[in-house]
């Protein structure tokens, strides 16, 4: 079975006999504000496990570790993966841009999914204009026939040769960003695969409209670029937050990133906490209010994690639900 799942990195969870005893409510993930290392590529999955009907699984590492992971049978039930899908051209959405919001708070990675760096180097060619030109990513060096590899879990949307762009992959995440991988020599996947993060897609290339072989890597919102060095430091390989907030003004070809706004970033992220935390300290708040109808495989403990809060939150605001109830298909709670 390990075959059939990527390497995927390593996140400290309490002792495994503890968890198997229960579910406490210490294992909901709570935001995380820190960067967030590329995957560790040297640590193998030697098997995973189902945790239960909702799609969560357990890995298990050569190591002797283990984490939970949320597999393509949780994240796809999620209509992002139906919005505006088509693999006939690269933006499928085709919306004007007033009818994306100002501000949109976007979890990158939680603590239940995992991100690999594309590549780790020097960007040589920035996000912006070039030489008159629209150039809406960043060009990253690598050579022919180096693995290009996914940098977050999703379901490829397209997967073809594309006019400048060469062989070009697109691939659609549980957020839904959606990141671009183009000039590849070859494609290893086809539309509609599901691809883990840090999952070989193909090989570097200079098809297309390339001088010389390199990853043209983009990341995208409602089919608008933005520069991806906003949420990825290259140099490093970090991914720079857990939490994004995504200004519109951001998806204006002449919004670059600044390193000073680093630190601007941190804040955002800092005040959507700050307002998470408040809404769970008013229960009688309305304006935050979030519900969810029950399908298949929904238990109180996935719901908890899908939404990052805790079993114990959900029964309060509840009238008539506890831990132990049995949840029925088509009744609507309350998570938040």
């Amino acid at each position: 079975m390990a075959a059939a799942v990527t390497i995927i990195s390593a996140l400290a969870l309490p002792a495994q006999n503890d968890t198997m005893k229960s579910k406490p409510e210490v294992l909901v993930p709570r935001p995380s504000l820190e960067s967030v290392p590329s995957m560790d590529a040297s640590k193998k999955v030697l098997d995973t496990l189902d945790f239960d009907d909702s799609g969560l699984q357990i890995v298990l590492y050569s190591d002797n570790t283990w984490k939970y992971y949320k597999g393509p049978g949780y994240i796809l039930d999620n209509s992002v993966f139906d919005e505006k899908w088509t693999s006939n051209y690269p933006d499928s959405y085709r919306i004007p841009l007033d009818s994306i919001p100002e501000r949109t708070t976007i979890w990158v990675v939680d603590t239940l999914s995992d991100y690999r760096c594309p590549d780790i180097a020097k960007i040589y060619s920035p996000f912006g204009y070039r030489h008159g030109h629209r150039h809406s990513g960043v060009d990253i060096p690598l050579r022919t026939g180096d693995p290009v590899y996914a940098a977050f879990a999703g379901k490829v949307r397209f997967s073809k040769y594309y006019h400048g762009y060469g062989n070009l992959v697109i691939i659609r995440h549980e957020n839904g960003l959606e990141t671009f991988y183009a000039h590849l020599s070859k494609r290893n996947v086809e539309e509609g695969d599901w691809v883990d993060a840090g999952q070989q897609i193909g090989l570097g290339g200079a098809t297309g409209r390339a001088t010389g072989a390199h990853l043209h890597f983009e990341t995208r919102y409602k089919g608008y670029a933005f520069d991806p060095q906003r949420i990825i430091d290259f140099e490093s390989g970090e991914l720079r937050n857990r939490v994004f907030t995504l200004d519109r003004s951001y998806l204006d070809i002449r919004s670059r990133f600044d390193s000073d706004e680093k630190a601007n970033l941190l804040a955002d992220s800092k005040s959507v906490n700050t307002a998470r935390e408040a809404s769970k300290s008013s229960p009688a708040s309305s304006t935050s209010a979030v519900y969810h109808t029950i399908r298949k495989g929904d238990t109180l403990y996935s719901l908890a994690l899908r939404y990052h809060t805790s079993v114990k939150r959900i029964c309060a605001l509840n009238n008539n639900l506890s831990s132990g109830t049995t949840l029925k298909l088509g009744r609507r709670i309350r998570i938040k």
